[in-house]
């Protein structure tokens, strides 16, 4: 049985990961679930799930055959797969006025490079282009993704 997927499904839980969540794709019914920590750390504990409420239950559920490895799951591009420096490094680069592309690369370099960036792409207003080009970067990473793990997708 082949599962099919909405690309956009894979790429907005691509996008509400962070460092305490991971998102995985159940190859069985093409089902996405976020697994947090809470709901990771209660699957490990394996107490009752009574203590949760419905809608966690069936996500430590999800982080139990998830840690038992059963197969069912598969984990989706994770913010270190994404690299999301590296896009908006690539972004600076991309920009055809010489004097931003300049100014954008250097306010990415060291510590706040994210919130300088931000700043910048809207007092340069190419706020815009940027998420395009974040866009594009994310679904051309969740089709590579799909096509390596031999999921379907519709756009």
């Amino acid at each position: 049985m082949s599962i099919r997927v909405k690309l956009s499904d894979i790429i907005n839980d691509m996008e509400c990961q962070s460092d305490e969540s991971n998102s995985y794709l159940n190859k069985n019914t093409g089902e996405l679930v976020l697994v947090g920590y809470e709901e990771a750390m209660a699957a490990e504990d394996d107490g009752p799930l009574e203590d949760f409420p419905d809608w966690q239950q069936d996500i430590i559920k999800a982080a139990k055959d998830i840690e038992n490895e059963t197969g069912e799951y598969i984990q989706l591009p994770s913010k270190f797969d994404i690299h999301e420096y590296r896009i908006m490094e690539d972004f600076c680069l991309s920009v055809e006025d010489q004097k931003t592309r300049e100014i954008l690369y250097t306010v990415i370099k060291g510590s706040g490079a994210f919130g300088r960036f931000k700043n910048a792409i809207h007092i340069y207003e190419i706020a815009d282009d940027w998420y395009k080009f974040r866009n594009e970067a994310f679904k051309e990473i969740a089709i590579e993704w799909c096509r390596d793990n031999n999921i379907e997708f519709e756009e």
